[in-house]
């Protein structure tokens, strides 16, 4: 987003356009990277029952996350959303998708905690997959 911002006001209308609608694609398409790689690594952890290691230095990352994150969906949004920028709302959205993971994540330890339930954060994984594709493609989709 910093590159096609730092191009803003200093191109003609119609670069603005093909810089705006550059940036809209490649993060639609990483969300497609981003869904495949939540989809290997929960399949991998799913396949080879692989327990999650909590560690005091993640779960501060994850909540810090959940915390900040959505403040920062909710700015981008409002900001894409004023000036137009159809590639700032889909980044909002990935930001959005970091917080799902932390909570994923959070989810997945408590539940490994308490109960044991190791397949909490990649059965979670998989379900925040979907979100991923869908937002993915409904952002190119619309670029066509």
């Amino acid at each position: 987003m910093i590159w096609r911002f730092r191009k803003s006001g200093k191109i003609s209308e119609e670069e603005e356009e093909k810089v705006e609608r550059r940036a809209t694609r490649l993060i639609g398409y990483s969300f497609l990277v981003l869904g495949a790689y939540v989809l290997y690594e929960s399949g991998k952890k799913l396949y080879l029952q692989e327990t999650p290691n909590p560690s005091l230095l993640g779960i501060i990352v994850a909540i810090a996350s959940i915390i900040i994150m959505p403040i920062l969906f909710y700015l981008k949004y409002r900001t894409g959303k004023a000036i137009g920028s159809r590639s700032l709302m889909a980044d909002s959205k990935e930001t959005l998708a970091c917080v799902f993971l932390s909570i994923a994540l959070l989810i997945g330890l408590t539940l490994n905690y308490i109960y044991g339930l190791w397949q909490a954060d990649p059965i979670v994984g998989l379900v925040i997959v979907i979100f991923l594709i869908k937002e993915g493609y409904d952002i190119l989709k619309g670029e066509d």
